[in-house]
């Protein structure tokens, strides 16, 4: 099996014999999200089976390229499509773009994903900037061996978060008149959406979303001192009556229609950040 670190000088390099843009921040774009793309002024687009040591996106709403370019002024790199531990990748290869990201030299991470709301005043189509997360249900991507060049051994998980980012986008969701809820994100495996016990469970532990991404890349993020920001789409309830069944299709659906309102966050944020 090859070093990791070997792994992302390799993929670094051939991105590099692509473009030697340096981006500001990197963006990944959860499910239903692949609109977001438009808005961004393409200079070069990487599907990801080219790139070495990069899994490949299975999942549909996630269509699966490396994008460069401009948004609000600024070089970005955003993943149109992620990796999710439910695919059959390790824990290691979900978060490997995030890692690769910060070699090109990202000084922001902004993550977005869909999610299942067990807060009762939450409603579908809410945004929710995630203030913290719960990670028990996940498994750790850091587990295994440490390089210390990538991070130290045991990272503090205290702001995983970054509480002047998630303050500035409160401010930018108050001036374009947004409705932004914050809490906490509950991380689990998927693919199954949860049970009626779970999602009861999952309020009663303190959370108010729960989804099937984000907390592994959150957590490499910090063991590599990105500073970091995240937003929940409420695609479904989770708090829901007996005879509410979700789909998958509906949550692509609800994302899609709540896309605009992010957008805009994240364009504003680029914009002040």
């Amino acid at each position: 099996m090859k070093d990791i670190l070997a792994s992302i000088k390799e993929t670094v390099s051939f991105i590099r014999s692509k473009t030697d843009m340096v981006p500001d921040a990197g963006i990944i774009l959860g499910s239903g999200l692949g609109d977001f793309a438009s808005e961004i002024d393409v200079q070069l687009e990487i599907p990801y089976p080219e790139i070495p040591n990069f899994p490949v996106s299975t999942v549909k709403g996630h269509s699966g390229k490396l994008i460069f370019g401009k948004l609000s002024g600024k070089n970005i790199v955003a993943m149109s499509g992620r990796f999710h531990y439910y695919e059959g990748y390790s824990p290691q290869e979900v978060v490997f773009p995030v890692r690769v990201m910060k070699y090109l030299g990202i000084q922001m991470l902004m993550l977005s994903n869909a999610a299942g709301s067990v807060n009762p005043n939450h409603k579908v189509g809410d945004l929710m900037v995630i203030k913290d997360h719960i990670s028990l249900a996940i498994v750790n991507p850091l587990i295994g061996r440490n390089h210390d060049e990538l991070g130290t051994r045991f990272p503090d998980m205290s702001e995983p978060y970054n509480k002047r980012l998630i303050q500035l986008l409160k401010e930018i969701a108050r001036e374009e008149n947004i409705p932004l809820h914050e809490g906490v994100y509950f991380g689990v495996t998927g693919p199954t959406f949860e049970t009626r016990a779970e999602y009861n469970m999952i309020r009663i532990l303190g959370a108010d979303v729960v989804g099937m991404s984000t907390v592994q890349e959150a957590i490499v993020a910090a063991h590599m001192n990105i500073p970091t920001v995240g937003v929940s789409i409420v695609t479904d309830l989770g708090i829901r009556d007996e005879n509410n069944i979700i789909t998958h299709e509906e949550v692509l659906e609800a994302a899609k229609a709540a896309e605009p309102k992010l957008s805009l966050l994240f364009k504003k944020l680029l914009e002040k950040a």
